[in-house]
C-alpha cells in the first residue's frame, strides 16, 4: 500500500523510521496512547513527510493538525473568550462558537477575525431545547470556554459541576472580570475599561505622562482581556496535556487578576533600591516630588531625560525610528558603529556592570544602563544627527543587518500591509465572507512543522455548525480518565531554561507554578547587566535551579547536552540563527532527544519567514513596530511606550506557554516533541486585537489615542466626581442606562456632541460612592480609579505570616521578606489561573546566579574534581558579583 501511495520510496521510508521511533518512545511512556497514535500519528507522519496539498476532510490524507483531536464549546462573548477559542482553532482544535439568539454581542468586524476557523451554533439557552443541546454537545468536548460574570452559567444549568455530571473528564474556562469569591467585586459589570480603572492601568500611566502631570488617561487597548486570554488558553492545554492523571478540572481567571499579573514590573517593589539603576526620568520624577516641584514638562523638555540607546530619534523621511540597545554588552557599540559613530563607541567607558557603584572607575558604563548625566546629550545629540542622514525604512535594515535592535515607528494601519509582517504570517490576508479580503491579526502562538499555521479560511456563516450537529450528537460520549488525583499540571516535567531578559524567562516562571521542574542555564559571563537580569529576574526568574555555563566551548556543549537528553523542554529567546548556533535546530533536537520540545520566542518571528525574521528585538520594538506606540502617544512625532516595563514582554512569555500547552497535548497524543512557537510583535497584534483588521471599505483608524484621551464617547469615559476620579461604562442600552437613575434621567435627550460635559458636570455634584451604588446590580457601572500602587498596598501580604491562599480576592501582592538578596521584595502573586483540581505554588526566589551549580553538575554525573576543573576552567562558574545585587 505504502508504494501505491506514495512516489518517492525514500521519504515514506524516512516518514515510517520516524513514525516506529516515535511510536516506542510514546508508548513506553503512556501505552494508553496507542491506539489513537496509530490511527492519527502515522497518517499525520506521512502527511508532513510527502505532501503539500491539502485534502478533503475526513480523507486518508488529512493532515494532523496539533488539536486536531480536541472539541472546544466557546460560549465567550466580546473579547477575552473568543480569543482563547481563536487561539486553540488557530492551532487545529474543532471550535464551536455558541451564540445567543440575534448572534454575536460584539458587533464588529473584529468578530469576524475572532471567529476564524470555528463554526457557528446560534442557541436559546433559557429554553429546554437549546440547553438540552448544549449538555449534549459537552458530552462530546473537552473544553467549554466562558466569560460571564460569575455565576451566570450556573443558572444556566452549564455550571461547572452540570458539565462534569454528563462528562467528568471535562475541562471547563471561566473568564470573568472580577475573581468570583471577591465580595466587593465579584458582581461588578466588567468592562474591559471597568477593570483596566480598577486595577490602576489608567492612572499614573507611564513615566511621560507623570513627569507632564497628565493624570488619568485612557487607552483602548484591551489588555486585561489579552493578558486573560494567554492565561486561559494555556491552563487549559495544561489541564488537557494531565487530563490523564488529573481527570477534568474547572478553572477560573480572572480578567483583573491577570491584569495585574502582566503589569508585573510597574508595581514591582525593592527595599533601598539602589538609585543605580534608576532611569533619568525616575531621577527627575523622585527629585520633583521630594522637593514639592510640579510635574509640568513638555514632551521636548522629556527628551533631555531619555537615555540615548533608548528612545526614539527622527530619520530623513519624517518617520520615528526607535532603538532599545541598552544593557546588553555590545548592542551600543552596534548601533553606534551602525550610524558611522566607530570612533565616538571606541572612546565611551565600559567595564564590568557587577562592581558596585564605589568601585566603577568611570560614571558609568557602555553594558550598564542608563548612559551618565556627562555623556548622555552628546550621545544623543550625535545620534540625533547621524539618523537624519538617512530615511527610516534604510535604518531599519542596516541595523536588522548589524544585530543592533531598531526599528521604524508605524501606525497600525502600516504594519496590517507591511511585507515582512505579510511574508511572516505575523498578519494574514483571509477571504471574509462579509467583508471581503481582510487582514487580520496572525497566530499568537504556533508550532513549528504545523504547515497550515498561517493559512487561514474567513469567519463563518451563522449556521456553519447545524450540517455537524447531528453527526457529533450522535457520537460517542467521551470517555474519562479512570484517575481524579490533584496534582501540579506539570508535575514531573523538566525545564532547561537557556532564557534572558523579561519574555523569554517568564516562560519558566509561569511554568514553575504549575509544578515544572527549571534549571536556568546562563553563561559564565553575564552578557546583560543586572537591572536587566538580577532586578527584572526576582519575578522572571523565580522558581529556577540556577546554573553557570560557557555553552561557547566544546565542554559547556557536552554539559548541556546531557541536560537537554533527559529533559521534556528546553526554552531560549533568539531567532532561528541564534537557536542554529547552540546546536538546536529541528534536526539535532531530534536527534538529542524526540521527545523534547524547544519553546522559541523572538521579536518578529511568525508562522512563516520573513525579511525582518532574524532582526533582533525588545518589549519596546514590537510596540513601535506594530502600532502601541504611535497610537499610545498620538502622532508620529510624540510617540510614548505604554506603561514603563514589560507590557508586550510578560505577554509574549504568556503566549510561548499556549504553544508549549499545544505542544504537550500533541506530544500526549502522539510522542513527538518539536518547536513551540511565540513572539513580541504577535503579542503586539494580540494587545491591539479590537482593531488589527483591515479591508476595503473599513472605517477610519479613529481609536481614542494620546495622552488627552479620557475616553471612548460619554458612555464609556473617566469623570471626575466630587471627591475624585472615577470611570463610568454603560456601552449597551447607553440611553436606558440614563433614563433608569433619577439623577440622571434628564440627561436622556441631550445630544452625544454635548453630553460628555453634561455627564462631567453632574457626575461632579456627588462622591464617587455615590455613583459606584447607583449603578450596582446593573449592566452598567461606575468606578473608582484606582493605581498600582493602591492596588499594590491594599493587597499585600507578607510571606512570613503563613501561607498564602492565592483565591480569596482578585489581587494578591506578596511582601517576600525573606527573600535571599536580603532585601524584601514585594511582587504579584501567581493567582491570575486557579484550578479546582490542579495545585498552584508560589515559586521560590530565584537565589544567587551560579548557585546550585555544582548540584546541576554533580546531577549530571561529574565527580567533585572534575566540576573543579570545569570551574577553573571558565567552563561552569558559581557567582557573576559579590552581592545579590551589586549596588
Amino acid at each position: 500500500m505504502l508504494d501505491g501511495r506514495f512516489e518517492d520510496k525514500q521519504r515514506s521510508h524516512r516518514a515510517c523510521d520516524v513514525a516506529i521511533k516515535l511510536l516506542h518512545n510514546a508508548t513506553l511512556s503512556n501505552p494508553s496512547n496507542l491506539v489513537q497514535w496509530a490511527r492519527g500519528f502515522f497518517i499525520g507522519t506521512f502527511w508532513l513527510e510527502t505532501s503539500d496539498t491539502v485534502q478533503k476532510p475526513g480523507d486518508f490524507m488529512t493532515p494532523r493538525r496539533p488539536l486536531s483531536h480536541i472539541r472546544v464549546l466557546d460560549f465567550g462573548q466580546y473579547l477575552a473568550g473568543p480569543l482563547v477559542g481563536m487561539m486553540l482553532a488557530d492551532m487545529g482544535a474543532e471550535v464551536i462558537r455558541i451564540d445567543p439568539p440575534g448572534g454575536p454581542r460584539l458587533k464588529s468586524p473584529a468578530t469576524d477575525m475572532l471567529s476564524r476557523g470555528k463554526a457557528s451554533l446560534v442557541l436559546d439557552l433559557k429554553s429546554k431545547e437549546g440547553l438540552a443541546t448544549a449538555l449534549g454537545l459537552c458530552r462530546r468536548s473537552d473544553v467549554v470556554i466562558d466569560n460571564f460574570r460569575p455565576g451566570v452559567m450556573k443558572r444556566l444549568g452549564l455550571g461547572p459541576d452540570d458539565l462534569r455530571a454528563v462528562n467528568p473528564g471535562i475541562i471547563t474556562l471561566s473568564l470573568p472580570g472580577f475573581a468570583s469569591r471577591d465580595p466587593d467585586l465579584a458582581d461588578v459589570a466588567a468592562w474591559e475599561a471597568v477593570i483596566a480603572a480598577t486595577t490602576g492601568q489608567f492612572t499614573d500611566m507611564g513615566l511621560n505622562r507623570q513627569l507632564m502631570g497628565i493624570n488619568p488617561s485612557f487607552t483602548p487597548l484591551p489588555l486585561a482581556s489579552a493578558y486573560g486570554a494567554a492565561f486561559g488558553a494555556m491552563s487549559v492545554l495544561f489541564a488537557l496535556a494531565a487530563r490523564g492523571r488529573n481527570g477534568g478540572d474547572h478553572i477560573e481567571v480572572p480578567l483583573a487578576s491577570a491584569l495585574l499579573e502582566g503589569l508585573v514590573y510597574n508595581t514591582q517593589q525593592i527595599q533601598d533600591y539602589p538609585n543605580r539603576y534608576r532611569s533619568p526620568r525616575e531621577v527627575e520624577l523622585n527629585r520633583r516630588e521630594a522637593a514639592g516641584l510640579p510635574m509640568d514638562l513638555s514632551f521636548d523638555d522629556l527628551s533631555e531625560f531619555l537615555d540615548p540607546f533608548y528612545r526614539t530619534y527622527m530619520c530623513a523621511d519624517g518617520r520615528g525610528f526607535y532603538v532599545v540597545c541598552v544593557d546588553i554588552v555590545g548592542h551600543g557599540q552596534r548601533a553606534l558603529r551602525t550610524l558611522g559613530l566607530g570612533d565616538l563607541a571606541e572612546s565611551l567607558p565600559d567595564f564590568n556592570a557587577y562592581l558596585d557603584q564605589k568601585d566603577w572607575p568611570d560614571e558609568w558604563a557602555l553594558r550598564n544602563y542608563p548612559v551618565g548625566d556627562r555623556d548622555r546629550k552628546m550621545v544623543s545629540d550625535a545620534m540625533k544627527a547621524a539618523f537624519l542622514k538617512r530615511p527610516s525604512y534604510e535604518w531599519e535594515e542596516l541595523f536588522g543587518a548589524a544585530k543592533a535592535p531598531g526599528t521604524a515607528q508605524r501606525h497600525t494601519k502600516e504594519w496590517l500591509s507591511d511585507p515582512h509582517a505579510l511574508a511572516s504570517g505575523l498578519i494574514l490576508e483571509v477571504d471574509d465572507p462579509r467583508y471581503g479580503k481582510m487582514r487580520q491579526m496572525g497566530n499568537v502562538a504556533w508550532i513549528g512543522d504545523d504547515g497550515l499555521a498561517a493559512k487561514k479560511q474567513g469567519g463563518p456563516t451563522l449556521d456553519d455548525a447545524r450540517p455537524r450537529l447531528k453527526a457529533i450528537l450522535s457520537e460517542s460520549p467521551r470517555t474519562p480518565s479512570k484517575s481524579q488525583s490533584a496534582s501540579g499540571w506539570l508535575d514531573g516535567v523538566k525545564v532547561v531554561d537557556l532564557t534572558n531578559a523579561i519574555a523569554g524567562p517568564t516562560i519558566g516562571s509561569t511554568l514553575a507554578r504549575f509544578g515544572a521542574d527549571i534549571t536556568l542555564v546562563q553563561p559564565v559571563e553575564p552578557s546583560a547587566d543586572p537591572w536587566n537580569s538580577v532586578v527584572f529576574g526576582m519575578h522572571a526568574q523565580r522558581g529556577k535551579k540556577s546554573v553557570l555555563l560557557n555553552l561557547k566551548t566544546a565542554e559547556g556543549k557536552v554539559a548541556l547536552r546531557k541536560l537537554l537528553s533527559d529533559a521534556d523542554v528546553v526554552t531560549m529567546n533568539g531567532t532561528d540563527m541564534q537557536r542554529d548556533r547552540l546546536g538546536l535546530s529541528p534536526d539535532e533536537l531530534k536527534e538529542i532527544n524526540p521527545r523534547l520540545i524547544l519553546v522559541q520566542l523572538d521579536a518578529f518571528g511568525g508562522p512563516l519567514r520573513g525579511p525582518k525574521s532574524d532582526h533582533l528585538g525588545y518589549d519596546d520594538l514590537a510596540q513601535a513596530a506594530t502600532g502601541v506606540m504611535l497610537r499610545f502617544g498620538g502622532s508620529m512625532e510624540t510617540p510614548e511606550e505604554h506603561a514603563h516595563f514589560g507590557t508586550i514582554d510578560v505577554l509574549t512569555g504568556f503566549c510561548a506557554c499556549v504553544s508549549l500547552g499545544a505542544a504537550l497535548v500533541r506530544r500526549e497524543e502522539t510522542g513527538r516533541g518539536g518547536i513551540a512557537r511565540a513572539s513580541l510583535a504577535a503579542a503586539g497584534n494580540l494587545i491591539q486585537s479590537l482593531f488589527m483588521y483591515d479591508y476595503d471599505g473599513r472605517g477610519p483608524f479613529d481609536e481614542p489615542s494620546g495622552r488627552e484621551s479620557r475616553g471612548w464617547g460619554p458612555f464609556y469615559h473617566c469623570y471626575q466626581a466630587s471627591d475624585g476620579w472615577m470611570f463610568f461604562a454603560a456601552p449597551e442600552d447607553q440611553r436606558k442606562a440614563l433614563a433608569d437613575v433619577r439623577d440622571l434621567k434628564d440627561l436622556v435627550d441631550v445630544p452625544d456632541d454635548q453630553l460628555t460635559a453634561a455627564l462631567a458636570a453632574r457626575f461632579a455634584k456627588q462622591k464617587v460612592d455615590h455613583w459606584v451604588q447607583t449603578f450596582a446590580g446593573t449592566s452598567s457601572a461606575a468606578v473608582a480609579l484606582s493605581s498600582l500602587q493602591e492596588t499594590h498596598e491594599a493587597s499585600l501580604t507578607k510571606e512570613s505570616e503563613g501561607p498564602i491562599d492565592l483565591r480569596d480576592s482578585t489581587f494578591r501582592v506578596i511582601r517576600h521578606d525573606r527573600h535571599p538578596s536580603g532585601r524584601w521584595v514585594d511582587l504579584v502573586a501567581p493567582n491570575a489561573v486557579r484550578p479546582e483540581r490542579g495545585v498552584i505554588t508560589v515559586p521560590n526566589p530565584l537565589p544567587k546566579y551560579g548557585t546550585h551549580t555544582r548540584e546541576v553538575l554533580g546531577r549530571l554525573g561529574y565527580d567533585a574534581d572534575a566540576i573543579d576543573a570545569l570551574l577553573v576552567a571558565g567552563v561552569a562558574g558559581e557567582s557573576w558579583s559579590e552581592k545579590y545585587l551589586p549596588e
